[in-house]
């Protein structure tokens, strides 16, 4: 069941990437910064339930605690890589990448790290898994 779900955080990096791409290239120019990261967000956080749904039979918990451990995996790699990666390798200083998730300044996107924990338990519950 891990090897499934550290293939699918993969999948959902790869569909974060996307999603990255379709805001700054479509969505921002025609919505503006703030329309245009909030609708990102919410496109993110539709696209791993989806995926999720989609793949929770396949990576298979047995029981809420192992939903609970895929959506926590995912959290800590999520989020060592959004601040690892983005500040070690790609030379954001900290400031910079904690300002999405300042929600006084409109930025929303700790629904992400939000859902992406919460999916695994929430879609195997739906999908009638335990």
């Amino acid at each position: 069941m891990w090897w499934k779900a550290l293939l699918l955080w993969f999948v959902l990096m790869v569909l974060a990437i996307l999603n990255g791409t379709v805001r700054v290239k479509f969505i921002i120019p025609h919505t503006g910064l703030t329309a245009g990261l909030a609708i990102s967000t919410v496109m993110l956080c539709m696209l791993i339930l989806l995926t999720t749904w989609l793949t929770i039979r396949w990576m298979g918990p047995a029981d809420p605690q192992q939903a609970w451990g895929i959506g926590l995996l995912w959290l800590v790699m999520t989020l060592g890589f959004e601040f690892g990666a983005g500040h070690f390798l790609f030379k954001k200083p900290w400031n910079e990448l904690l300002l999405d998730y300042n929600l006084s300044k409109g930025r929303i996107w700790v629904l992400v790290p939000m859902v992406t924990v919460l999916a695994p338990w929430w879609m195997a519950r739906l999908r009638g898994l335990f």
